[in-house]
This record gives structure tokens, C-alpha cells and sequence, in this order.
């Protein structure tokens, strides 16, 4: 015990310092492989003894769901608020009025992240809580969020009595690039800038979702410390190095507002290098006695101001569109422009967005536009300068450049879509969503292995998966025979999935699991679907017209009738087993929330539907009942507050007619 004991010791104190060394030093001494060696043997060694996990373990930086909102945190020194500058002549009159008071003022210059502002409290050296800004006097606690960030240690290499940091939290522009592109796949708005996508992130019930943004931290000032007497703004931050914390990535000091312009503008020319998002730079004086001579008025301090950059901007011409189709069929246009440097990048290539976007600004090909960089990072076009001679209205494509289908517009969309289940541009999402749980429910056809089959030249459609074989599976990369069988067998067990299944699995626009299940029940074999009208469809309660519209054009299309030919000759079921037992539910809707004794929420929700009834996800006054087992959250809370009636598991069976 007493080896094991001091082996966890050894594990976490290796741990901390390789990740200090990678997420705030930049400096890493050993692979990612030999660092997820010792976390897994932590994490085991932490498994066989509970009693020995600590707060500040590297295995408890990610936790689990948080069931209600963030709670209000009283900052005890207000977080304020810095006063704009946007010329050299105001920062001169900064300048003036800090020198009416103070005789021989040195300022810190350092750059200004554009970020969230929060603010994190140590206690004994063990990180205790964390905060957002808010409205400066009262924030959010967003704790266990910020444990997921690497670069904030959960001890410092001192025990400090007690000290709160306030820095500020972003997105690298790498993480930010990579985050919209998987928004812009899934058809989820994107963030409009790194700035958003931090808050966003760390607002996060679910702190996994927070972990997996990749956000990162750099602090800037001392709000309180216990146990250490410090002098000046340059003293704080060097001092808050020692311990560990990252700070703000450099910082200056000069006796004279002409080395600060100089710096202010070395930093505008290096801006679009960073990895990180500025806005400006932060001019503060250094001295805290000073600073507290000059003291605030009640919106800033006094001995602090923020020098504001214009956003670059630059004109070049327009000398193409293409056009890219999405993995989920939106047909997306691209500007190709003549490359030129902007915010310290080249760029030859930015979204037009939609139709909409090149109609309302009049883009035409050849065109002389002003581009900059939302945020600093996404090319956007601002504005048409002039048209050239021979230029005409650009008009999207009526047809799929990818395979050549038909292309349509729904109302009330911006996006030209393709809905061809087989268009090769979508063949990869397709088949990820068509092998999910909720869909077919392939066990261990996850993307990566998707991936693998589509780049190997394996499927081309979803029909493709029932043809293959094992030993051309065990070929592909970290699959190996025993593998490569049991995915084949759970391909072949999922020929028998119900009706319900396979429709949800083909992906039909705005045709979720529950309208699905709709369809197969009312339909019960897929060739009726083929058949069936809008106004049939329109009919089953729960449907709208532009969903039953979606259904009859999909199941219009060639390409369907192939696609379901071929799934049918490879022996998957297409019809419903589904059956309504009674109506004793009809009308009443239920939401369920908590874990139930003995039943999993699939199950109850089966249960409900069998008798005629509806689950939906929130309570209003419309719900019948709230089903709720163990760790019932904010669902319940509402369901009291409204007057719903709240019935347990045992009752449940009852009104289902279970002991009947």
C-alpha cells in the first residue's frame, strides 16, 4: 500500500510538471504518448484507491454534467472596466491627467487579450474557485470548467494563504479555425469570433464539452494575495510566474509615452502572428501606490487605459467563385481573390457564405472588394469597390458539382442544398450517422473507422457496408481479424433493426428519431413511404408540411430508390414491428428526468408510445406527467412550480396497465 501510495505522488508531481512545461512554458520534454502512459496509470492506481484521489489530482480536471445554472459569485474587489483610447492624441491626454497627480509615472504596456475575463482564487495554494467577470461586482461560478483548462495549475509551487488572479481566457486561432469548420459540417451557426467561442465554451453545462474546445488562459493581474507584500504591476507578474500561473505573454516598462506609442505600434505590425487574439494593448501605471493615489471614477480606474486597433482592411480583386459542397449538402461559395497579406497572413481564398450574402453585397466575378479578418482570422469581403467592364449578376449552380443532382432551396433558408443520399461530397457524414446509435446502431463502426473505409475505397454508399468482408476490414489500420469480425457481425445484426431505425439512418432532412418512429408506425413498410402524399403525411399528428414535404421529395428522388433497392437486397428489414397496444395515453405527453429503478429511458419511452402517448424533452404546462427517478434535476423543480403531477416508477406501471 505504502508503494502504491508513493507512487501516485510521483505519478501527479511528473504529471503537473510536464504539463506546466507543455501549456505554459511551451517547452515539452517527453511525447504525447509517454504522458497518456502515466495519466492511465494514475487513473488506475486512483480506481483501486478512491480514498486516495485529491482535488488537485491531474485526473480530476474534467467532471461531469452540472444540472442547474452556474451560481452567482460577489467579487470582493470589483473587476472593472478599462477606458477606451483609439489615438495617440487620447493617450496623450491619458497621460496629461496621470501626470497632473503623479510626478514621475513608469507604465506597463502589455497586450490586450481578446478573451473572457474571469477570475481564479487559491487557497493554501490549492485552486478553490473560479468566476466570470459579469457585470464586474457579480459573476458566474465556473469552476469546474476552468479545471479542464491545462494551462491553470490546481496547486501552485507555493502554498499562498490565499490570492485571486483575474486573467483572461481564449481560444487559439488554430482551435477557433477548427471549431467553425466542425460547426460549418454539422450545420450549427458558428461562432463569429474566438472571443464568443471562449465564452461560449466555458459556459458549458457539461464540462467535458468545455475540455474539448482547447481553450487556454493568460492572467494579468493580482485582485489578492495573502502572505506576500508587492510593489508594482511588473513585480505582481513575475511573482505570479514563479508560482507557476501563466501570465500575459510579455510586458514592458517605460518612463515616457513615446517608447509606449513605439511599442504600441511594434505590437499592431506582430498582431496577426500570435497564436492568440488581441484587440489592443493595456497602459497601466506601474506603481501601486500610485495607482492608488489616482484611485477610480465609477466606471474606470484612473491609472489604467486601453489603446484600441482599427480592424486591417485591404483591397484586392475577385477572380473566381467555387463552389464546395458540405458534408451534410449545402452548396457553399468561395471567393478566390489575388493574394495579399492581411493581418500577418496571406490570403487568396474567403467564404461568400449564400446566395443571399453575393446578391445584397453585388459580388460578380472580377470584382475590386475590400477584404479584412473577422476577429482577426476568417477572410470576410466588406464591400465591392467597382465592377470591371464585363461583369454579370453570379449565379449559383442548379445543379450538384459533386454528382450532379438537383439542388433546391427551402423557405425561409439561406443554403442551396443537395439532398442525393448517395452525393460523394457526403458520403462520409452520411455513414457516420447511418452506423450511430440512434440509427442503426453499429457497435464499432465509430468515424475513425468510417474514415478508414471510405479512404480505403471500401464503401461508397451505406448499402456498401453489407458487403463488406472481414479480411478486407482486418486490412485497414488498427482493426486486425478479431476486430474485423465482430464488426462485421454487427453490421449483419442490424439488418434486423425496425422501420423506425433505417429511416432515421438515411438522414431525410428534418426527419429526427421521433418523427421516424411516426412514419413507421403509421406507414409500417417502406414501400407505402414510397407511395404516400404530402397531405397523408401532413395528417399524423406531431408532422408540418415542410417536414412531410421533405419526406415525398426524398423518397422521389433516383437516387433513393436505388439506395433502397440495394439495402434491401442485402436482406435489411423494412417494415415496422411497432404497434400501438392501446390508447390509454392519447393526448397526454410526458417528460421524463433522473434514473428510474428499473427501467432505462428508452424503455419507459417505448412503453408510452405502445399506449399512445408522447415523451418531449421539456415540462410546460401542456406536460401530463413528469416521470422522475433518482437525481431528478431542474425538470423536476419546473414540473412543481407548474402544478404538473410528478408520478415515480411504481405509479408509472400502474397507469401503463404493467400489473395488470
Amino acid at each position: 500500500m505504502q508503494d502504491e501510495v508513493q507512487r501516485i505522488q510521483t505519478l501527479r508531481q511528473q504529471l503537473e510538471y510536464h504539463n506546466h512545461k507543455y501549456y505554459v512554458e511551451d517547452s515539452p520534454e517527453i511525447d504525447d504518448f509517454e504522458y497518456d502512459k502515466m495519466m492511465q496509470e494514475l487513473i488506475r492506481l486512483e480506481e483501486a484507491h478512491p480514498e486516495l484521489i485529491t482535488p488537485d489530482s491531474p485526473t480530476q480536471r474534467v467532471g461531469g454534467k452540472a444540472e442547474d445554472l452556474f451560481s452567482p459569485v460577489v467579487h470582493t474587489v470589483p473587476m472593472e472596466s478599462l477606458q477606451d483610447v483609439f489615438s495617440e492624441e487620447e493617450l496623450m491626454e491619458f497621460d496629461h491627467r496621470v501626470r497632473e497627480v503623479i510626478e514621475h509615472p513608469l507604465y506597463t504596456v502589455e497586450p490586450k487579450i481578446d478573451g473572457l475575463s474571469i477570475s481564479l482564487e487559491y487557497r493554501d495554494g490549492l485552486f478553490v474557485r473560479g468566476s466570470t467577470r459579469g457585470d464586474g461586482i457579480t459573476g458566474e461560478d465556473v469552476t469546474a470548467n476552468l479545471r479542464t483548462i491545462r494551462s491553470i495549475p490546481l496547486r501552485l509551487k507555493q502554498d499562498i494563504p490565499f490570492l485571486e488572479v483575474r486573467g483572461e481566457v481564449y481560444m487559439p486561432r488554430e482551435s477557433f479555425a477548427a471549431l467553425v469548420k466542425r460547426q460549418e459540417e454539422k450545420e450549427e451557426k458558428p461562432f463569429k469570433n474566438p472571443r464568443n467561442a471562449a465564452a461560449g465554451s466555458l459556459r458549458q453545462k457539461d464540462s467535458s464539452v468545455t475540455a474539448s474546445r482547447n481553450l487556454d488562459i493568460f492572467l494579468f493581474n493580482i485582485q489578492q494575495v495573502e502572505g506576500e507584500q508587492l510593489h508594482s504591476h511588473r513585480q505582481s507578474l513575475d511573482f505570479l510566474k514563479a508560482l507557476g500561473l501563466k501570465v500575459i505573454p510579455f510586458y514592458n516598462v517605460y518612463d515616457n509615452m513615446e517608447s509606449v506609442m513605439d511599442e504600441i505600434q511594434r505590437i499592431g505590425d506582430m498582431r496577426g502572428q500570435y497564436s492568440f487574439d488581441i484587440d489592443g494593448v493595456v497602459v497601466k501605471v506601474d506603481d501601486f501606490e500610485q495607482r492608488r493615489i489616482l484611485g477610480s471614477t465609477s466606471k474606470f480606474p484612473k491609472w489604467a487605459a486601453a489603446f484600441k486597433y482599427p480592424p486591417e482592411e485591404k483591397i484586392t480583386r475577385l477572380v473566381d467563385i467555387e463552389i464546395n459542397v458540405g458534408r451534410t449538402g449545402v452548396l457553399t461559395p468561395t471567393g478566390v481573390f489575388e493574394p495579399i497579406l492581411l493581418a500577418g497572413s496571406t490570403v487568396s481564398r474567403a467564404t461568400l457564405h449564400n446566395e443571399d450574402f453575393i446578391t445584397e453585397k453585388n459580388i460578380c466575378i472580377g470584382d475590386t472588394v475590400v477584404l479584412r479578418k473577422a476577429g482577426d482570422i476568417i477572410p470576410e469581403v466588406v464591400a465591392v469597390v467597382e465592377h470591371d467592364d464585363t461583369h454579370q449578376p453570379y449565379q449559383m449552380p442548379s445543379t450538384c458539382p459533386s454528382c450532379g443532382g438537383p439542388v433546391h432551396r427551402e423557405d425561409g433558408e439561406a443554403a442551396l442544398r443537395c439532398n442525393n443520399p448517395e452525393c460523394p461530397a457526403q458520403l462520409l457524414r452520411n455513414l457516420i450517422h447511418f452506423a450511430s446509435r440512434d440509427a442503426m446502431d453499429i457497435e464499432g463502426l465509430g468515424p475513425a473507422v468510417v474514415e478508414q473505409l471510405v479512404d480505403n475505397h471500401l464503401v461508397k454508399s451505406s448499402a456498401d457496408l453489407y458487403r463488406l468482408k472481414a479480411e478486407n476490414v482486418a486490412d485497414i489500420e488498427r482493426m486486425g481479424e478479431k476486430s474485423a469480425a465482430n464488426l462485421i457481425n454487427a453490421i449483419e445484426n442490424s439488418k434486423k433493426n425496425d422501420l423506425s431505425r433505417l429511416l432515421f439512418a438515411l438522414g431525410i432532412r428534418h426527419i429526427g428519431q421521433k418523427a421516424a418512429k411516426l412514419l413507421a408506425e403509421q406507414f409500417h413498410d417502406i414501400d407505402a413511404l414510397f407511395e404516400a402524399t404530402v397531405e397523408q403525411i401532413n395528417a399524423i399528428d406531431g408532422f408540418g408540411e415542410v417536414m412531410a414535404q421533405c419526406v415525398v421529395d426524398f423518397f422521389a428522388q433516383p437516387q433513393t430508390v436505388h439506395l433502397i433497392g440495394q439495402l434491401k437486397e442485402a436482406g435489411v428489414n423494412m417494415t415496422s414491428s411497432s404497434t400501438v397496444r392501446d390508447n390509454r395515453f392519447a393526448g397526454l405527453s410526458f417528460v421524463l428526468t433522473g434514473t428510474l429503478p428499473t427501467y432505462t429511458r428508452e424503455e419507459a419511452s417505448s412503453i408510452i408510445e405502445q399506449r399512445g402517448g408522447k415523451v418531449t424533452s421539456s415540462v410546460s404546462k401542456k406536460t401530463g406527467y413528469v416521470l422522475a427517478g433518482e437525481s431528478a434535476g431542474s425538470k423536476l423543480t419546473k414540473a412543481q412550480k407548474l402544478g404538473i403531477e410528478i408520478i415515480d416508477e411504481q405509479r408509472f406501471k400502474q397507469l401503463a396497465g404493467i400489473d395488470e
